[in-house]
């Protein structure tokens, strides 16, 4: 198999470091007292992202889960297929029963993924739960709604793609990438049957782009 080949293959070690490099900006620029984490890429970046956030003295930042898989159907003769492609399915969503009365209102909420891709996944994220966020909201006396804090959101993705998207975000979302990627194959290890020879092609990608930039 040749380094060569169009694949990206970042290491634990890169993506712990990654995310490290961009907690201190969100921390700072943001303060999230809720991820929520989609699965399954988001579930590892989200884990470490609460290592980071980490306030000495305080609870560690909840972590909720949302299953979001884009399908396509493709329709033959004899059967349908599906393939990767522009229809998202819910397979999981957040337990409101652990979030508290407020649950989502007046929260600061970091939506987790591993890359942004096309960025449908992400933008039918943050429209899901907004209408959770008007349901909850409307369900309030008028009087009560003016004293909670409006509900901020933002998002972190270990590796942004640059390409053209097929869907966009609220211009008011906060934005977060660890790294900005051209158009490529992203081979993330936790994909990985094999992860010693994983970070055998990972260590001879690196090398192999040292030498043709020096």
């Amino acid at each position: 198999m040749s380094v060569d080949d169009g694949h990206y293959r970042p290491t634990y070690n890169d993506i712990h470091k990654l995310i490290g490099n961009s907690a201190k900006k969100i921390r700072d620029e943001f303060k999230p007292d809720l991820f929520v984490a989609i699965g399954g890429g988001g579930f590892y970046p989200a884990r470490v992202m609460r290592t980071f956030c980490k306030t000495p003295g305080r609870k560690n930042i909840p972590i909720q889960a949302i299953g979001l898989s884009l399908y396509e159907e493709m329709g033959t003769e004899d059967s349908t297929q599906e393939k990767l492609g522009k229809e998202i399915v819910r397979t999981q969503w957040l337990d409101f029963s652990t979030l508290g009365k407020m649950s989502l209102l007046g929260r600061r909420i970091l939506i987790v993924d591993e890359v942004d891709d096309t960025r449908t996944t992400l933008a039918y994220a943050i429209s899901e739960l907004q209408q959770d966020l008007e349901k909850q909201l409307a369900a309030l006396p008028e009087e009560k709604r003016k004293t909670i804090p409006k509900t901020e959101f933002a998002i972190f993705v270990v590796h942004n793609k640059l390409k053209e998207k097929a869907a966009s975000l609220p211009s008011d979302i906060m934005y977060f990438s660890g790294e900005d990627l051209g158009d490529v194959w992203v081979d993330y290890p936790w994909e990985m049957l094999d992860i010693d020879k994983h970070e055998e092609l990972a260590a001879a990608q690196k090398k192999l782009r040292a030498e043709q930039q020096s």
